[in-house]
Order: C-alpha cells, then sequence, then structure tokens
C-alpha cells in the first residue's frame, strides 16, 4: 500500500496540469458511484500549460486556504500543533499572523473507504505536510515524546514519516527529494 500511494504522489507532484487531474478525478468518481463521467476532450500542449480547456481559459484554485476538522479538545490540539509543527491557527486578533505555507507540490487524493493506509479505520482524513529535513524534525519530535516512524525506503520523489497527533490523527510527514540540478 505504501508502494501505491508513493507512486500516486509522484505522478501528482509530476503533473502539469489540472485538467489531467480533473479527467482522472472524473474517472475514479464514476468508478466508485458507478455513473458514467462526463468526458471532455482533454486539451493538449499549450493548452494544458496554460489552464485551457476548449478555448476558454480554466480558474483554477490557487492553494489550500484552510484545512477544518472536528477535535475534542479544539485549543489543546492547536496548542499541539503550534508547539510541535510549527503551524499557528487563525489570527483572533489584529497583529497576529496565520500559518505560511511555503510553495510545493500538494497531493490531493481520495482514498478507498476501505483503505488501511491511514491506519485506525474510523479516521476519514490524514494530513502530510512537506518537512525541509525529516530526520531533524523527526528528532524534535521524539525529544518532545512524540513517537514518530520513519519509512526505512527512500524513494525518488522523497522520504516519508508517519506520526499522530493527540487524538490519533494520523500525520505524514514528507521530505521531498531535491532534483538533481547537474547536467
Amino acid at each position: 500500500m505504501f508502494f501505491l500511494r508513493r507512486q500516486l504522489l509522484r505522478t501528482l507532484s509530476l503533473a502539469f496540469g489540472s485538467s489531467f487531474l480533473r479527467n482522472r478525478s472524473q474517472l475514479g468518481i464514476a468508478a466508485q458511484t458507478l455513473i458514467q463521467p462526463k468526458l471532455f476532450p482533454t486539451p493538449t500542449g499549450d493548452a494544458v500549460r496554460d489552464g485551457i480547456a476548449g478555448g476558454t481559459e480554466m480558474e483554477k484554485v490557487t492553494g489550500i486556504g484552510g484545512f477544518f476538522f472536528r477535535a475534542k479538545d479544539p485549543k489543546a490540539l492547536a496548542l499541539w500543533y503550534q508547539q510541535h509543527l510549527g503551524i499557528l491557527t487563525v489570527p483572533t486578533s489584529d497583529g497576529e499572523t496565520s500559518w505560511q505555507q511555503e510553495a510545493g507540490a500538494t497531493a490531493f487524493t481520495p482514498f478507498p473507504e476501505t483503505s488501511k493506509y491511514f491506519g485506525d479505520p474510523s479516521k476519514a482524513w490524514m494530513l502530510n505536510f512537506r518537512v525541509r529535513d525529516l530526520d531533524k524534525m523527526a528528532a524534535q519530535l521524539q525529544a518532545a515524546g512524540i513517537a514518530v516512524k520513519i519509512d526505512p525506503e527512500s524513494y525518488p520523489y522523497g522520504r516519508f514519516g508517519r506520526l499522530h497527533d493527540p487524538e490519533g490523527n494520523p500525520i505524514e510527514l514528507w521530505q521531498p527529494k531535491i532534483p538533481d540540478t547537474k547536467g
């Protein structure tokens, strides 16, 4: 299962157009619901690069603007994410700042309801955070008493680690592989 997830992350990180992802998503949804997908002509070449479909420019989202979820103790969980992963919550007063992400690939992947990839079957989501140095992040978390399992395999697109927040929600840490720029 790890291998399939890694392949998917690699494919997504190499994809150049959202049209590619849109068409694959429609097919996946159709397969799950047994409904015929609406197939649109697949844009090619400059149309994919420029986000143009059917002669008109396609409006696209620019990133994830927020992640909202229920928690047994929202204040304590927000504090845990801030203290251990450096994620600031939404500002509540003037002068406070919110968490700023660095640019990079983002995988957006629905999984089958029966997937065991998240661990606990009652968990409906898993966060995957990009990190600069997986070993340093894992050491920092372990020093705070947080168990982190590093995947011993290094993949062509990076390395991964796994942990859980205090409410048992799965978190994956991803250190993307830096492309070799020597030519």
